[in-house]
Formats: structure tokens, sequence, C-alpha cells
């Protein structure tokens, strides 16, 4: 590495860092105040001063889809780690569990996603691309070994996880509580001829 590039790869380096440090920062902002939380509360959690907040997201809605983005990236990837490490049906009930979290991340989103702004009308189709087949594989994977139904629509039950999760912030033990029992529904049947041809396996 030449003496006249170092220069360059560290400020982008800093940049990186700087951006990062501000998603993760805006991630717990979300989770607690919503999208809507004041920018200087992010930059304060970030460590950093509201220039480079704008800097690297000039408007909120920068932000907010970095944030939704990386969050969706997390959540899907983790369907295959979990699928690495843990028996089919484990790993569906613990990445439900972790969607639960995601969605916790969206405080706010919702009513974003339907201002009217551009920069939001990308992300539902983001989210549907990745997070749906995670879903159908872990299905696909459950079903095969006869313990869960084979007949699941992983949107549906990507929707009917996020509905139960909507009072998460007021009890979030409960949520977790009804997410169990939509699992246990998901047993229900799972011996009655459900298997690999479904459409959760498609």
């Amino acid at each position: 590495m030449s003496a006249e590039t170092t220069p360059g790869r560290r400020v982008r380096a800093d940049a990186q860092r700087s951006r990062d440090a501000l998603r993760q920062a805006a991630r717990e902002v979300f989770a607690t105040s919503g999208v809507h939380a004041p920018v200087r509360e992010i930059a304060e959690r970030a460590g950093v001063g509201l220039g480079t907040v704008y800097r690297h997201f000039p408007q909120r809605s920068d932000l907010v889809t970095a944030v939704f983005r990386h969050e969706v990236d997390a959540c899907a990837e983790a369907a295959e780690q979990l699928a690495a490490a843990h028996p089919p049906v484990e790993a569906l009930t613990r990445w439900l569990d972790r969607y639960i979290d995601f969605i916790a991340t969206k405080r706010g989103l919702a009513a974003a996603l339907h201002s009217g702004d551009p920069a939001f009308t990308s992300l539902p189709a983001y989210f549907d691309e990745h997070l749906r087949p995670a879903l159908s594989t872990l299905l696909s994977a459950a079903a095969a070994t006869g313990e869960v139904r084979g007949d699941v629509d992983p949107g549906d039950l990507l929707r009917a996880v996020a509905n139960l999760s909507l009072p998460a912030e007021e009890d979030p033990a409960h949520t977790r509580r009804m997410v169990a029992l939509l699992i246990d529904g998901l047993r229900h049947g799972a011996a009655h001829g459900h298997g690999a041809g479904s459409p959760a396996a498609r």
C-alpha cells in the first residue's frame, strides 16, 4: 500500500465506521422512540455531531431506509445460520423469535411507508424478496420432518407474526406467548399428509 493511497483508504474506513455507528444508533432509537425520533437523539447515541448525520444521510428517509434494509438482511441471514446450527423445527421457532425482534425495529415504519416519500417505495418488495424465501426454506425443512404442517404460506405466516407483534412494546412476553400458540398451530395436522410438495415447499 503506497503512502498516497493510505490516507484515502483511512478516510473511507472512518466514514464507514460513522455510517455503521449511525445505523446502529438509529436502530436502537427507532426501537424505543419510533422512526420520527429527533435526529439529535440518534447523533448523541452514535457519538457524532449533527453535521455527520446529514453528511451520510441527507434526509431522514435515507437513514430509515438504511436501517430497514440492514435489518432485513440480518434477519434473512439468521435463517441460514439457525438452520445450520439447530434441528429444523427449532430453527424455525428461533427464527420466528428473531423476526419478532426485527418487527420491533420497524416501529412507526408502516406510517412512513405510506407517507408518499419515494424513498420508501421499494421497501415492501425488499422485505418480501428477502424474508419470504428465508422463511419458506425453514418451513420446508420443518415440514419434511413431519413435525409441522406443510401447507403454510410463508407470506401468511410473516403477516400473522407481524400482526401479533403490534402491541409488543406494551407487553413483549404476551407477543411471544401468542406466537408460541401459533407455532403449536403449525404442528396441528402435521401427521395428516401435509408434506414437501405443499405450497411452503415450493
